[in-house]
């Protein structure tokens, strides 16, 4: 993007006249003088709708605008500068943008946008109270008497007090250059010219909106004919302004705490000490006087454990520690139970006994139980579950069946007890069809033979016993035959366990189980646990478990993956008011897109990534290009020439006193900026940070965007 200072016309609109003088060198004799008179015509009392690119605030928006200058963007880059007010610098527009509060405009005292439709020929007869613009009646084109205009009345203290100077009016317009997204050029080679296709004329207001919400109209008004009233030169008559209205919109300010984007993203920057503690922990301070007591609880402690009240079996109070999925360091890995199992059984077996102590850590147990829990309450996951085990039981033992009749391993279509199907398909396509229609001709010559069993496939079933079962079950090719032939009854239980490592279903204090972990408006790291999530599966494939056989089925179903290794959470504000906000994280020089984002209540987010991250940032939404200051009362310091023109060099001013820019205002509480005149102006306080420089109105501009606000966390 580049910005320019202004789009001057080659001729102004208006009625001119060209006149010539001819001398003939060889006799000094003079031809007669002749004069031409012509018009340049460009619309002055009114604009076409395709004139306006866009306006900000949105017509109609609601949202804390008292940090921003209401802004238009004209398709007609001259358009601004296509009349010369008399008397002015050719780079003073004759438009300008005023904003307008409720209880201001007599005839539009709500500020809904209420506005008068007349005449040109009525607006300068004084149809309608106040005075119109001084424009004689000879430049006036005949075909405009007739034009409809939209007019407001502006009291004459009011415009006094919201007017920019002339030297202001210069300032608050420029020409931006967009382009195509893809537009570049190399730096230090000599800059294109702009085509006139992307070129925007930009007119900015001169006010802010109110602080404590209300309704705002923006009138663009033109300034032809009232000259005489800018700079303070002439006061306007007591009557008031009746004011050409070119294009007009109208947004709702909200209450603004004086809390933004920025305060609340430095704020989990910084927190409430002055290093805070980014992962997800309650962290204990280290003492040289501790004991191995404390010592322990404090590790504890500081790998993202809870101290908890327990209860005990014995009905004997105690207390002990509890920690989530979610870890401060990374998780030990669990060891196998002792008798070579890989599963739990129990939430007894994930209890964790501090001998030393006499103290239990209760988080296994309590993902155990947590896993029942989460299976009880779905009813619909528990029937899925009990239609598995049946028809698992069931293909346990034809596969067990079939091979001791058939003395052949058995396949997925054998298990699905789909044999006779298929042998009809085959009698059905077989030569043709030919051996489907002998057979059809001889139904009927003799009553079919019972088909029963063989005596041997008898034998097997009856022999068949729990011990025999399992053990066809432990062969590992005979799991991947069950896995297939029970695809649709294995599908529901397998998506509801998926679930589970993406952290769903887990009740949020079983994450955080100490508020304390993550107060209000903070942001913490944190690993994941793959064991505390494994105990969570267990518990819920236990229910329902009637024998052996039916523990070792559910290993079909549970091997889920492992959770997401990494963690965010972001407690703050940020979430409900800003949910657009760009949370980015890197690994390195990766951006890492997270698998997983869920929001807790209103104001908890939690991201989960598929590999430990290095860096997580925070940008504030773009809202498209607007003007103002940012939440702690600066602008930023741009380079306004040179190869690195829009580079960065800093918050102005450095000590902004969190007056909300109150020193850049003018008297009078109306909050409208004192860009040029008397007294602490801004434009040349910020040439004055710039060596001295003056700046221009696209300088000016530049200085003025009000850029996203970022912010950047390292993971400890």
């Amino acid at each position: 993007m580049r910005l320019f200072d202004h789009r001057i016309p080659s001729l102004y609109a208006g009625k001119h006249q060209i006149g010539v003088e001819q001398t003939l060198d060889a006799t000094g004799a003079s031809l007669p003088d002749h004069e031409q008179r012509f018009d340049v015509r460009e619309l002055r009392f009114t604009i076409v709708d395709t004139d306006v690119h866009a306006c900000y605030p949105l017509p109609g928006a609601s949202g804390t605008y008292s940090q921003i200058l209401p802004h238009i963007t004209l398709d007609t880059p001259a358009l601004p500068w296509l009349r010369r007010l008399p008397g002015t610098d050719k780079s003073v527009p004759w438009m300008a943008l005023l904003v307008f509060r409720e209880n201001e405009l007599p005839d539009d005292p709500q500020a809904l946008g209420i506005v008068d439709v007349q005449t040109v020929r009525q607006l300068l007869d004084r149809a309608l109270p106040g005075q119109p613009p001084h424009i004689a009646p000879e430049y006036v084109f005949d075909d405009e008497w007739e034009t409809a205009c939209t007019t407001v009345h502006v009291p004459g203290p009011l415009f006094t007090a919201l007017a920019p100077g002339s030297a202001e009016m210069a300032a608050l317009a420029h020409v931006r250059e967009g382009g195509p997204p893809d537009a570049t050029h190399t730096r230090g080679e000599e800059e294109p010219e702009p085509h006139p296709d992307d070129l925007n004329a930009v007119v900015v207001a001169n006010r802010f909106p109110a602080v404590d919400g209300s309704m705002h109209v923006v009138h663009l008004v033109s300034l032809d004919g009232f000259e005489r009233y800018l700079d303070g030169a002439t006061a306007p008559p007591a009557e008031g302004l009746r004011m050409v209205s070119l294009w007009s919109w109208t947004f709702e300010s909200v209450y603004d705490t004086g809390v933004g984007f920025g305060d609340l993203a430095h704020n989990l920057a910084t927190g409430p000490d002055s290093q805070p503690d980014l992962l997800l922990r309650r962290r204990l301070p280290d003492s040289s006087q501790a004991n191995a007591a404390q010592d322990e609880m404090r590790a504890r402690l500081n790998a993202g454990a809870a101290a908890v009240p327990h209860w005990l079996e014995s009905g004997e109070r105690s207390f002990g520690f509890y920690r989530g999925p979610l870890t401060a360091e990374r998780a030990q890995p669990l060891p196998a139970p002792a008798d070579g199992r890989s599963r739990l059984e129990s939430a007894g077996e994930g209890l964790i006994y501090l001998e030393q102590y006499g103290v239990f850590d209760a988080g296994y147990a309590a993902a155990f139980s947590l896993g029942r829990q989460l299976c009880l309450a779905d009813e619909a996951f528990r029937t899925a579950l009990m239609e598995f085990r049946h028809a698992a039981r069931s293909a346990v033992r034809r596969m067990a069946a079939h091979g001791t009749a058939a003395g052949r391993a058995a396949t997925a279509q054998d298990l699905r007890g789909r044999q006779a199907r298929a042998a009809f398909d085959q009698l059905l396509t077989e030569g043709g069809g030919g051996r489907f229609r002998q057979t059809l001709r001889s139904t009927g010559a003799a009553p079919a033979a019972r088909r029963t069993a063989g005596p041997g496939l008898r034998t097997a079933q009856a022999a068949m016993g729990t011990v025999a079962l399992r053990s066809t079950f432990a062969d590992v090719n005979a799991r991947a035959v069950l896995r297939d032939a029970l695809g649709d009854e294995l599908e529901p239980v397998a998506a509801w366990l998926a679930r589970l490592p993406l952290l769903e279903m887990i009740p949020f204090t079983h994450l955080v189980p100490d508020p304390a972990m993550l107060p209000a408006e903070s942001l913490r790291f944190a690993y994941t646990d793959p064991g505390w999530v494994r105990a969570v599966v267990d518990g819920a494939l236990s229910v329902g478990v009637g024998h052996a056989l039916d523990a070792d089925l559910n290993a079909l179903a549970a091997d889920v993956t492992a959770p997401p290794p990494c963690a965010v959470l972001m407690r703050s504000d940020l979430v409900p008011h800003w949910p657009k906000t760009i949370l980015t994280a890197f690994a390195g020089d990766d951006v890492i897109v997270p698998v997983h984002r869920t929001v807790y209540g209103h104001d908890v987010l939690m991201l989960l990534y598929p590999e430990v991250i290095d860096t997580f940032t925070l940008a504030e939404p773009p809202q498209g290009l607007h003007f103002g200051f940012s939440d702690i009362g600066t602008v930023e310091l741009r380079e306004i020439s040179g190869p690195n023109v829009g580079a960065p060099l800093g918050e102005f001013p450095e000590d902004p006193a969190d007056d909300r820019f109150a020193r850049f205002l003018r008297p009078g509480g109306h909050d409208v900026l004192n860009v040029a005149g008397p007294g602490d102006a801004l434009l040349p306080a910020l040439g004055t940070a710039h060596e001295g420089a003056e700046l221009s109105s696209a300088q000016f501009a530049l200085q003025m965007i009000k850029a996203p606000q970022f912010q950047e966390f390292t993971r400890p």
